[in-house]
Protein backbone atom coordinates (compact mmCIF):
# COMPACT_ATOMS: atom_id res chain seq x y z
CA UNK A 1 0.00 0.00 0.00
CA UNK A 2 1.59 3.33 -1.03
CA UNK A 3 2.40 5.77 1.72
CA UNK A 4 0.66 9.14 1.78
CA UNK A 5 2.60 12.23 0.85
CA UNK A 6 4.21 14.23 3.63
CA UNK A 7 1.91 16.79 5.13
CA UNK A 8 -1.24 15.15 3.81
CA UNK A 9 -3.67 14.47 6.65
CA UNK A 10 -4.65 10.85 6.99
CA UNK A 11 -8.04 9.94 5.60
CA UNK A 12 -10.41 8.68 8.26
CA UNK A 13 -12.11 5.35 7.83
CA UNK A 14 -15.62 5.50 6.38
CA UNK A 15 -18.54 5.21 8.74
CA UNK A 16 -20.07 1.80 9.27
CA UNK A 17 -22.89 1.26 6.76
CA UNK A 18 -26.27 1.87 8.28
CA UNK A 19 -24.98 4.17 11.04
CA UNK A 20 -26.87 7.50 10.90
CA UNK A 21 -24.89 10.68 11.37
CA UNK A 22 -26.40 14.04 12.35
CA UNK A 23 -26.44 16.63 9.61
CA UNK A 24 -26.08 19.51 12.06
CA UNK A 25 -24.62 19.49 15.53
CA UNK A 26 -27.14 20.32 18.23
CA UNK A 27 -27.02 23.67 19.98
CA UNK A 28 -27.17 23.60 23.79
CA UNK A 29 -28.10 26.48 26.05
CA UNK A 30 -26.86 25.80 29.60
CA UNK A 31 -29.31 27.96 31.47
CA UNK A 32 -32.97 28.24 32.30
CA UNK A 33 -34.56 31.49 31.28
CA UNK A 34 -38.09 32.74 31.19
CA UNK A 35 -37.04 34.82 28.18
CA UNK A 36 -36.99 32.41 25.27
CA UNK A 37 -35.18 34.86 22.95
CA UNK A 38 -31.79 33.61 24.10
CA UNK A 39 -31.95 30.53 21.85
CA UNK A 40 -30.03 30.83 18.54
CA UNK A 41 -32.36 31.15 15.59
CA UNK A 42 -30.28 29.76 12.73
CA UNK A 43 -27.93 26.92 11.93
CA UNK A 44 -25.14 27.20 9.40
CA UNK A 45 -23.82 24.76 6.82
CA UNK A 46 -20.07 25.56 6.82
CA UNK A 47 -18.01 25.49 3.64
CA UNK A 48 -14.68 25.28 5.46
CA UNK A 49 -14.04 24.42 9.09
CA UNK A 50 -10.81 25.91 10.47
CA UNK A 51 -9.62 25.45 14.02
CA UNK A 52 -12.15 25.34 16.83
CA UNK A 53 -13.47 28.71 17.92
CA UNK A 54 -12.58 30.58 14.71
CA UNK A 55 -15.23 31.93 12.34
CA UNK A 56 -16.05 29.93 9.26
CA UNK A 57 -17.57 30.64 5.87
CA UNK A 58 -21.20 29.67 5.51
CA UNK A 59 -22.69 28.23 2.36
CA UNK A 60 -26.20 29.01 3.54
CA UNK A 61 -28.19 29.54 6.71
CA UNK A 62 -31.02 27.28 7.77
CA UNK A 63 -33.54 28.93 10.11
CA UNK A 64 -34.23 26.92 13.25
CA UNK A 65 -37.97 26.96 13.94
CA UNK A 66 -39.20 28.36 17.24
CA UNK A 67 -40.84 26.02 19.71
CA UNK A 68 -44.47 25.91 18.72
CA UNK A 69 -47.04 27.49 21.00
CA UNK A 70 -48.78 24.13 21.30
CA UNK A 71 -45.68 22.53 22.80
CA UNK A 72 -45.20 25.47 25.16
CA UNK A 73 -48.78 25.17 26.36
CA UNK A 74 -48.41 21.42 26.76
CA UNK A 75 -45.29 21.88 28.89
CA UNK A 76 -47.01 24.63 30.89
CA UNK A 77 -50.03 22.40 31.52
CA UNK A 78 -47.94 19.44 32.68
CA UNK A 79 -45.65 21.63 34.80
CA UNK A 80 -48.54 23.40 36.51
CA UNK A 81 -50.28 20.06 37.11
CA UNK A 82 -47.17 18.67 38.84
CA UNK A 83 -46.71 21.81 40.94
CA UNK A 84 -50.33 22.13 42.09
CA UNK A 85 -50.58 18.40 42.80
CA UNK A 86 -47.46 18.52 44.98
CA UNK A 87 -48.19 21.82 46.71
CA UNK A 88 -51.79 20.86 47.51
CA UNK A 89 -51.06 17.24 48.45
CA UNK A 90 -48.81 18.31 51.32
CA UNK A 91 -51.53 20.06 53.36
CA UNK A 92 -54.05 17.33 52.53
CA UNK A 93 -51.71 14.60 53.79
CA UNK A 94 -51.03 16.78 56.81
CA UNK A 95 -54.76 16.92 57.54
CA UNK A 96 -55.40 13.22 56.93
CA UNK A 97 -52.51 11.93 59.02
CA UNK A 98 -52.73 14.39 61.92
CA UNK A 99 -49.84 16.74 61.16
CA UNK A 100 -47.44 14.21 59.62
CA UNK A 101 -46.11 16.74 57.11
CA UNK A 102 -45.83 19.81 59.37
CA UNK A 103 -45.25 23.34 58.07
CA UNK A 104 -41.75 22.47 56.87
CA UNK A 105 -43.11 19.56 54.88
CA UNK A 106 -45.77 21.72 53.25
CA UNK A 107 -43.16 24.32 52.31
CA UNK A 108 -40.87 21.61 50.93
CA UNK A 109 -43.65 20.13 48.77
CA UNK A 110 -44.26 23.49 47.08
CA UNK A 111 -40.63 24.59 46.88
CA UNK A 112 -39.30 21.31 45.52
CA UNK A 113 -42.23 21.12 43.11
CA UNK A 114 -41.34 24.53 41.68
CA UNK A 115 -37.65 23.63 41.46
CA UNK A 116 -38.04 20.34 39.57
CA UNK A 117 -40.61 21.76 37.15
CA UNK A 118 -38.41 24.75 36.30
CA UNK A 119 -35.46 22.46 35.64
CA UNK A 120 -37.62 20.11 33.56
CA UNK A 121 -39.72 22.53 31.47
CA UNK A 122 -38.03 25.93 31.78
CA UNK A 123 -36.30 25.53 28.42
CA UNK A 124 -39.62 24.75 26.69
CA UNK A 125 -42.29 27.07 28.06
CA UNK A 126 -40.35 29.21 30.52
CA UNK A 127 -42.12 27.41 33.41
CA UNK A 128 -44.34 30.31 34.44
CA UNK A 129 -46.78 28.06 36.38
CA UNK A 130 -48.44 31.19 37.73
CA UNK A 131 -50.86 33.62 36.03
CA UNK A 132 -49.53 36.48 38.17
CA UNK A 133 -46.03 35.86 36.84
CA UNK A 134 -47.26 35.67 33.26
CA UNK A 135 -49.14 38.96 33.60
CA UNK A 136 -46.22 40.69 35.34
CA UNK A 137 -43.77 39.64 32.63
CA UNK A 138 -46.19 40.80 29.94
CA UNK A 139 -46.58 44.18 31.66
CA UNK A 140 -42.78 44.59 31.69
CA UNK A 141 -42.46 43.38 28.08
CA UNK A 142 -40.61 40.18 28.92
CA UNK A 143 -43.46 38.10 27.46
CA UNK A 144 -45.85 38.72 24.53
CA UNK A 145 -49.38 39.74 25.48
CA UNK A 146 -50.81 37.67 22.65
CA UNK A 147 -49.79 34.46 24.44
CA UNK A 148 -51.05 35.48 27.90
CA UNK A 149 -54.65 34.16 27.56
CA UNK A 150 -53.43 30.77 26.31
CA UNK A 151 -50.87 30.45 29.12
CA UNK A 152 -53.42 31.37 31.78
CA UNK A 153 -55.95 28.91 30.33
CA UNK A 154 -53.34 26.14 30.48
CA UNK A 155 -52.44 27.01 34.07
CA UNK A 156 -56.06 27.21 35.29
CA UNK A 157 -57.11 23.97 33.60
CA UNK A 158 -54.05 22.14 34.92
CA UNK A 159 -54.75 23.34 38.45
CA UNK A 160 -58.38 22.18 38.35
CA UNK A 161 -57.40 18.80 36.89
CA UNK A 162 -54.72 18.30 39.57
CA UNK A 163 -57.12 19.16 42.38
CA UNK A 164 -59.87 16.87 41.16
CA UNK A 165 -57.26 14.10 40.92
CA UNK A 166 -56.35 14.81 44.54
CA UNK A 167 -60.02 14.81 45.48
CA UNK A 168 -60.42 11.36 43.98
CA UNK A 169 -57.37 10.04 45.84
CA UNK A 170 -57.79 11.70 49.25
CA UNK A 171 -61.58 12.21 49.51
CA UNK A 172 -62.98 13.53 51.86
CA UNK A 173 -59.87 15.45 52.96
CA UNK A 174 -59.78 17.98 50.09
CA UNK A 175 -60.53 20.90 52.42
CA UNK A 176 -56.99 20.70 53.82
CA UNK A 177 -55.56 21.90 50.52
CA UNK A 178 -57.66 25.07 50.31
CA UNK A 179 -55.82 28.28 51.20
CA UNK A 180 -58.19 29.86 53.71
CA UNK A 181 -56.68 32.72 55.76
CA UNK A 182 -56.70 32.53 59.53
CA UNK A 183 -56.17 36.29 59.85
CA UNK A 184 -58.27 39.23 58.73
CA UNK A 185 -58.86 39.89 55.04
CA UNK A 186 -56.60 42.95 55.08
CA UNK A 187 -53.77 41.06 56.76
CA UNK A 188 -54.08 38.17 54.30
CA UNK A 189 -54.03 40.63 51.38
CA UNK A 190 -50.89 42.30 52.72
CA UNK A 191 -49.12 38.98 53.31
CA UNK A 192 -49.91 37.64 49.84
CA UNK A 193 -48.80 40.91 48.27
CA UNK A 194 -45.47 40.89 50.14
CA UNK A 195 -44.54 37.24 49.59
CA UNK A 196 -45.44 37.43 45.90
CA UNK A 197 -43.33 40.60 45.69
CA UNK A 198 -40.43 38.59 47.14
CA UNK A 199 -40.98 35.77 44.67
CA UNK A 200 -41.12 37.93 41.55
CA UNK A 201 -38.14 40.00 42.64
CA UNK A 202 -36.07 36.80 42.67
CA UNK A 203 -37.63 35.36 39.53
CA UNK A 204 -37.00 38.54 37.54
CA UNK A 205 -33.39 38.57 38.70
CA UNK A 206 -32.53 35.03 37.63
CA UNK A 207 -34.70 35.06 34.50
CA UNK A 208 -33.99 38.42 32.87
CA UNK A 209 -30.61 39.63 34.15
CA UNK A 210 -27.58 38.17 32.37
CA UNK A 211 -25.40 38.93 35.41
CA UNK A 212 -27.40 36.52 37.58
CA UNK A 213 -26.52 32.83 37.70
CA UNK A 214 -29.28 31.53 35.46
CA UNK A 215 -28.29 27.89 35.91
CA UNK A 216 -29.40 28.13 39.53
CA UNK A 217 -32.81 29.61 38.74
CA UNK A 218 -34.71 26.51 39.81
CA UNK A 219 -32.98 26.36 43.18
CA UNK A 220 -33.33 30.11 43.81
CA UNK A 221 -37.04 30.22 42.97
CA UNK A 222 -37.82 27.00 44.86
CA UNK A 223 -36.01 28.27 47.95
CA UNK A 224 -37.96 31.55 47.78
CA UNK A 225 -41.25 29.66 47.66
CA UNK A 226 -40.22 27.59 50.69
CA UNK A 227 -39.18 30.71 52.61
CA UNK A 228 -42.45 32.49 51.84
CA UNK A 229 -44.58 29.53 52.97
CA UNK A 230 -42.61 29.23 56.19
CA UNK A 231 -43.33 32.92 56.84
CA UNK A 232 -46.94 33.21 55.72
CA UNK A 233 -48.30 29.67 55.46
CA UNK A 234 -50.09 29.51 58.84
CA UNK A 235 -51.62 32.98 58.36
CA UNK A 236 -52.67 33.35 54.72
CA UNK A 237 -51.92 29.91 53.30
CA UNK A 238 -48.84 31.11 51.41
CA UNK A 239 -50.45 30.90 47.97
CA UNK A 240 -48.46 33.41 45.83
CA UNK A 241 -50.31 31.94 42.87
CA UNK A 242 -53.98 32.40 41.87
CA UNK A 243 -54.26 28.86 40.50
CA UNK A 244 -52.83 27.43 43.75
CA UNK A 245 -56.00 28.76 45.38
CA UNK A 246 -58.48 28.52 42.51
CA UNK A 247 -58.06 24.79 41.79
CA UNK A 248 -58.58 23.59 45.39
CA UNK A 249 -61.45 26.07 45.83
CA UNK A 250 -63.28 24.63 42.82
CA UNK A 251 -62.64 21.02 43.85
CA UNK A 252 -63.70 21.61 47.47
CA UNK A 253 -66.45 24.16 46.75
CA UNK A 254 -64.92 26.65 49.18
CA UNK A 255 -64.59 30.16 47.73
CA UNK A 256 -64.00 32.12 50.92
CA UNK A 257 -61.90 35.26 50.28
CA UNK A 258 -61.00 33.94 46.83
CA UNK A 259 -60.61 37.46 45.44
CA UNK A 260 -57.69 38.10 47.84
CA UNK A 261 -55.68 35.31 46.24
CA UNK A 262 -56.49 36.54 42.74
CA UNK A 263 -55.74 40.24 43.20
CA UNK A 264 -52.96 40.43 45.82
CA UNK A 265 -50.50 38.03 44.09
CA UNK A 266 -51.01 39.78 40.76
CA UNK A 267 -50.33 43.23 42.21
CA UNK A 268 -47.37 41.90 44.21
CA UNK A 269 -45.94 40.19 41.13
CA UNK A 270 -46.09 43.33 39.00
CA UNK A 271 -44.55 45.41 41.80
CA UNK A 272 -41.78 42.89 42.52
CA UNK A 273 -40.81 42.45 38.88
CA UNK A 274 -40.95 46.20 38.29
CA UNK A 275 -38.81 46.90 41.36
CA UNK A 276 -36.02 44.60 40.21
CA UNK A 277 -36.18 46.13 36.73
CA UNK A 278 -35.60 49.54 38.31
CA UNK A 279 -32.68 48.55 40.54
CA UNK A 280 -30.77 46.15 38.30
CA UNK A 281 -27.43 47.24 36.88
CA UNK A 282 -27.33 48.64 33.38
CA UNK A 283 -24.78 47.72 30.77
CA UNK A 284 -23.02 51.04 31.17
CA UNK A 285 -22.58 50.72 34.92
CA UNK A 286 -19.13 49.96 36.30
CA UNK A 287 -19.02 46.54 37.88
CA UNK A 288 -16.29 44.18 39.03
CA UNK A 289 -14.90 41.76 36.43
CA UNK A 290 -17.17 38.76 35.92
CA UNK A 291 -16.20 35.63 37.77
CA UNK A 292 -16.24 32.14 36.35
CA UNK A 293 -19.73 30.73 36.60
CA UNK A 294 -19.95 27.14 37.79
CA UNK A 295 -23.16 25.28 37.20
CA UNK A 296 -24.32 22.40 39.37
CA UNK A 297 -24.90 20.52 36.11
CA UNK A 298 -21.21 20.65 35.16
Amino acid sequence: MPESEAGTPPVSAPATPGTPAPLFSSLHVDSMSYDRKSMPRCKCLPVNAPTWGHPHTCFTDFPAPDISLTRKLGAEFVGTFILIFAATAGPIVNQKYNGAESLIGNAACAGLGVMVVILATGHISGAHLNPSLTIAFAVLRHFPWVQVPAYIAAQVSASICACFALKGVFHPYMSGGVTVPTVSTGQAFALEFIITFNLLFVVTAVATDTRAVGELAGIAVGATVMLNILMAGPASGGSMNPVRTLGPAVAAGNYKDLWVFLVAPTLGAITGAGTYTLVKLRHGDVVEPPREVRSFRR
